[in-house]
């Protein structure tokens, strides 16, 4: 993979609702960079995300490629793209232990149980919560269930990470802590992230370009 391949590319990105277009993007994501994107509600940020994970409405009309690490994600069901999703809420499993929502993303590539055990407690440890395996997720705080989350994407070995405002439900503490802690562990897996905000302290924190789509050009 040649330096130009690297990295989530977002190629003459555009994408159109009837005769409106909502955005047009030329980006180049590096591996360990976040990019933030910011906008009024209607100005197409979850459409963009959408399109990137592969489940874009087939209202809309898009144009332009998005390539991940070399690969032309064009066409590709989402669970074959390598992206990982963050959104306001954990969206933890209720039925299943801290061990079993973990558990349920690692890749199949991870043989036994041991193994599979042991690389969901040296996660934990990573994000902070080790022994947590056997908790019930309702016995969670919100920012230790904002890292088990975390933990449970990272663990599916993503090579991007779309981030949908994860940080707005916390309080002040908590989410200064969590913002740390995610944009760390990118920037130490080498993943590329797109980070949604309406926050600029949240942007700021994420230490890569900035774009507003209230400002696209038509």
């Amino acid at each position: 993979m040649t330096n130009e391949d690297e990295g989530l590319r977002l190629d003459s990105l555009t994408v159109r609702l009837g005769t409106r277009r909502l955005f047009a993007i030329d980006r180049h994501v590096a591996g360990g960079e976040t990019l933030s994107v910011m906008g009024p509600s209607g100005s197409g940020k979850s459409t963009l995300f959408a399109l990137i994970a592969g489940f874009l409405d087939p209202a809309f009309t898009a144009g332009g490629n998005v390539r991940l690490n070399g690969r032309d994600l064009t066409g590709l069901p989402p669970e074959r793209r390598r992206v990982g999703l963050l959104f306001q809420d954990a969206l933890l499993y209720p039925h299943m232990s801290v061990g079993g929502n973990l558990l349920f993303a690692l890749p199949p590539r991870l043989r036994g149980r041991r193994q599979r055990l042991e690389a969901a407690e040296a996660m934990l440890a990573k994000v902070g919560l080790a022994g947590y395996l056997g908790r019930d997720p309702a016995t969670l705080s919100g920012g230790q269930a904002a890292r088990v989350a975390l933990a449970r994407t990272l663990l599916a070995e993503p090579e991007a990470l779309l981030l949908d405002e994860p940080f707005s439900r916390l309080d002040a503490d908590l989410r200064s802590t969590v913002r740390d802690l995610v944009f760390a562990m990118v920037a130490d897996r080498g993943i590329s992230a797109v980070l949604v905000t309406h926050d600029r302290d949240d942007a700021a924190a994420a230490g890569g370009p900035v774009i507003d789509l209230a400002e696209s050009p038509e």
